[in-house]
């Protein structure tokens, strides 16, 4: 017996731009979208958007999510995204940077403020 993968629950406010962000910037595969719910996948990752009502503030510090994905290849990933990135405010990209406690990481603010932290340990294959 084990536990075989998490797939986390992020709210947003207009699933349809979400779907746009995770599938034009990170590359997700859109699966099942349906009355106001989403499946995407990106390799053995995968999230669920559940859309909320307009005027919750996902924006909201008690409210702001986030999720890490840990990756092998770091640098090749962020640079696969990387044309995607630049095409967002510079304030919800975080370029690779080394973090004190070993791992290498980005960060990426998606369209409603939900964090998405991309790591692998220093010195993993790139």
């Amino acid at each position: 017996m084990r536990l075989a993968q998490i797939t986390p629950f992020i709210p947003c406010t207009r699933l349809e731009t979400q779907l746009a962000f995770y599938r034009d910037t990170l590359g997700f595969e859109t699966g099942v979208v349906q009355d106001g719910y989403a499946f995407l996948r990106r390799d053995a990752v995968a999230i669920r958007l559940v859309e909320v009502s307009p005027e919750v503030d996902l924006s909201h510090s008690e409210r702001q999510g986030s999720f890490y994905i840990d990756v092998t290849g770091l640098d090749a990933v962020y640079a696969d995204m990387k044309s995607a990135l630049d095409r967002l405010p510079k304030r919800r990209v975080r370029a690779p940077f080394n973090q004190a406690y070993g791992q290498r990481e980005f960060h990426v603010a998606d369209e409603d403020c939900t964090l998405v932290f991309f790591g692998e340990p220093f010195g993993a294959a790139s």
